[in-house]
């Protein structure tokens, strides 16, 4: 017969806890650009180890070359490749973007890798570029569809494709399943206001593929030239977190990448403190265990 603190026991496991209702936002969270400030200039097996040490997920990789290294040192420490950079120049009919993708694309096949694109070529948000650029996506789109690849449309600020929103209005036009949009958090501050964000989200949620954050200060102060855009994730004055639990609410489910440019000095050192501030952002996930 069962005593009555055994009743209540039970009665208070059956019972659904914060952590069931209101667990905190787990995205994976690999780095980018973590060596093109590295005072160590790692090799790409010293990059893997370090990332596996700390406990990211993987990598972005720039650039065309040495992709085939990139996946063995990764495959080596299970890690895994998330995003290739290129540019692709909207204005040029001859050659718009590196040839050499077709080369890289087999090594990808299978991987869920991400092809970011940097659109550039004519001035920021400019609709004349809308027709080039879609065939131009549309045309990678198709190269990338037989090996599980996606295109990723990548705001960057001072370029053709600038904002999320013209990042939105190309998917839209090239309209191919495998054509997305990423947010960038350093670009967004540049050119926008800090209340347009969950609107913004909101609107590009159906194609948002891809998030990138880093440590900030605010929007204003960035414009004004008092702020830093490019900072580790424990510096500056921007709530990443509520970002992370907007997202969250929303329903992204996919990856967050650490922006690593233009952060100088050992990439250990800044890629350790990001890694302490992901995980403090990631508060504990508070489960109540009633096995004995």
């Amino acid at each position: 017969m069962k005593t009555v603190a055994g009743l209540l026991l039970a009665l208070f496991c059956a019972m659904p806890t914060a952590s069931t209702t209101e667990e905190p936002p787990v995205f994976p969270f690999f780095a980018y650009c973590i060596d093109t400030h590295d005072s160590e200039k790692r090799s790409l097996q010293e990059q893997a180890a370090l990332l596996k040490e700390l406990g990211y997920d993987g990598v972005g990789h720039l650039w065309l070359d040495n992709v085939k290294e990139r996946l063995d040192t990764l495959d080596a420490e299970g890690l895994k490749l998330f995003q290739i950079t290129i540019r692709v120049n909207v204005a040029s009919a001859k050659e718009p973007y590196d040839p050499k993708l077709k080369e890289v694309l087999p090594l990808l096949n299978g991987r869920n890798v991400q092809i970011c694109l940097l659109m550039e070529g004519m001035p920021p948000s400019d609709i004349k570029g809308d027709a080039p650029a879609t065939t131009i996506v549309r045309e990678l789109a198709d190269l990338a569809k037989d090996s599980g690849t996606e295109i990723i449309l990548y705001p960057h600020v001072d370029i053709w494709l600038e904002r999320v929103e013209d990042a939105v209005r190309l998917a839209r036009l090239v309209d191919r399943p495998n054509v997305g949009v990423m947010f960038n958090l350093c670009h967004w501050l540049k050119i926008d206001q800090e209340e347009n964000l969950k609107p913004l989200l909101e609107s590009a949620l159906p194609y948002l593929r891809a998030v990138s954050i880093n440590g900030a200060d605010h929007a204003d102060a960035i414009r004004d030239g008092t702020g830093n855009w490019l900072q580790p994730l424990d510096r500056g004055d921007f709530d990443v977190a509520t970002l992370l639990d907007t997202l969250k609410k929303l329903g992204y489910k996919g990856a967050v990448g650490l922006q690593c440019y233009g952060i100088e000095g050992d990439a250990r050192d800044h890629l350790t403190r990001s890694m302490k501030a992901w995980k403090k952002m990631q508060g504990p996930l508070g489960t109540t265990s009633c096995k004995k």
